[in-house]
């Protein structure tokens, strides 16, 4: 393999390029982070709106449900077939999904006049899949890319993704607080948020296409990644100003591990995921949204719960960054992950017999909890591997992840039992 490059080939583990624009190559990570979930998020923060036009369909509900298997088959298509797809394509073709996904939600809500009924919801539930089509592109790729370069930067992307839930939070509760005394106030703040998300998804359109690989530390870890084997780099490379070409005899790798092999090896931190993911999504958003009764704040609970989740996984995923208190043993790993299934009665006698201040904690603790053991997971499991393996286990990784939303998502309407639907 020869790469036409300022890196030499012998020169990239000691080059002292891998330490040039490391910070700004962390902050790109944690703003594309922010706007892989932004969409999505927004979805799910104006709950309180489609609650008021979709009365009778549980749309926080019926819209996660709808999400989550179109990311999961897209995800388990990237998956399988990850060595041979171009990253920089499938990360920009779901960005720009996303992108149009926001715009017709303006442009549904415009067009019914932000009126209820069947087929707007049919629609919006199409949008919703739309979203996890490209949530599988964007986080799969990202994940995966980010497994063979420094672990601080799956951190932040990771932290990124944290950070758009508590950003979404935010802005929805001013949004609610600057309309909700005027005419449609719902609707008008709901239609401000899309708007906003619109834009920034834009903005990550440009981040990731022009910045992002123009960075030398990028450039460095690719380039690196690259030689050891990957394929899957050369647009990104070429994007950055590097050009790639291999030899006959460098067309494959007889020393990297199948998928299969990775599979085998880290069953254990896929079965982590997968359990911390079916956790969080049998309690959020559903559960918050529906099933914590009625109480002072009224419509507000609900995305006050929703804000507070949000805020504890934005502070759990920084907190590995402390090196004394990050769990790397993999059996701990696996016990942390199976103690949080205590939540699940905790949450339950919490909405039937506590206060709102019980329910508020609980929901800052699911989220540090996920955020941590999330972010854990990711950065300890690529140890190890090469530039490609590291890339394929990232996107096995994310299937997990999915994997667990999914059924999460189909286990919160357990919670629906016994109350007549």
């Amino acid at each position: 393999m020869t790469i036409s490059t300022d890196f030499g080939r012998d020169e990239l583990q000691n080059s002292p390029v891998q330490k040039q624009g490391r910070q700004g190559a962390y902050i790109v990570c944690w703003l594309l982070g922010i706007g892989c979930l932004f969409p999505w998020n927004s979805m799910l923060t104006i709950e309180d709106y489609y609650e008021a036009i979709f009365p009778r369909y549980h749309s926080s509900r019926v819209l996660t449900l709808v999400y989550q298997p179109f990311a999961l088959i897209a995800m388990g298509i990237l998956s399988y077939y990850e060595a041979s797809i171009n990253t920089r394509r499938g990360i920009l073709l779901g960005f720009i999904l996303f992108n149009i996904s926001t715009v017709l939600v303006l442009v549904l809500d415009l067009a019914t006049s932000g009126k209820g009924g069947l087929g707007p919801f049919f629609g919006v539930c199409i949008i919703s899949a739309a979203f996890g089509v490209a949530d599988a592109h964007v986080q799969g790729g990202m994940m995966g890319d980010l497994s063979y370069m420094h672990p601080d930067f799956i951190q932040s992307f990771s932290a990124g993704l944290a950070a758009s839930g508590t950003a979404t939070s935010v802005l929805r509760l001013i949004t609610k607080a600057l309309f909700e005394s005027s005419k449609e106030g719902l609707r008008k703040g709901a239609l401000l948020f899309f708007a906003i998300c619109t834009i920034y998804v834009f903005v990550c359109v440009v981040l990731y296409a022009l910045v992002f690989p123009r960075r030398q530390i990028v450039k460095f870890y690719r380039s690196k990644a690259a030689a050891e084997g990957s394929k899957t780099v050369t647009a990104d490379l070429a994007a950055g100003g590097i050009t790639l070409s291999l030899n006959e005899n460098d067309r494959g790798d007889p020393q990297r591990l199948n998928n299969r092999e990775l599979l085998r090896q880290n069953l254990d931190y896929g079965f982590d995921m997968f359990i911390i993911y079916v956790l969080t999504l049998s309690i959020f958003p559903g559960f918050l949204s529906e099933d914590t009764g009625k109480h002072k704040l009224g419509s507000w609970y609900a995305l006050v719960l929703i804000a507070m989740y949000n805020v504890g996984d934005l502070i759990g995923r920084y907190l590995p960054l402390i090196e004394p208190i990050k769990l790397e043993s993999r059996p701990w790993l696996t016990v942390a992950t199976l103690s949080r299934l205590g939540l699940i009665p905790c949450f339950y006698f919490t909405a039937k017999y506590g206060t709102e201040g019980w329910m508020l904690l609980l929901c800052i603790v699911l989220g540090v909890s996920n955020g941590y053991l999330t972010v854990c997971v990711f950065t300890v499991a690529p140890k190890g591997y090469k530039g490609p393996e590291q890339n394929a286990l990232g996107n096995l990784l994310v299937l997990f992840l999915i994997s667990g939303l999914f059924v999460g998502a189909a286990s919160d309407w357990l919670w629906l039992i016994g109350k007549g639907w």
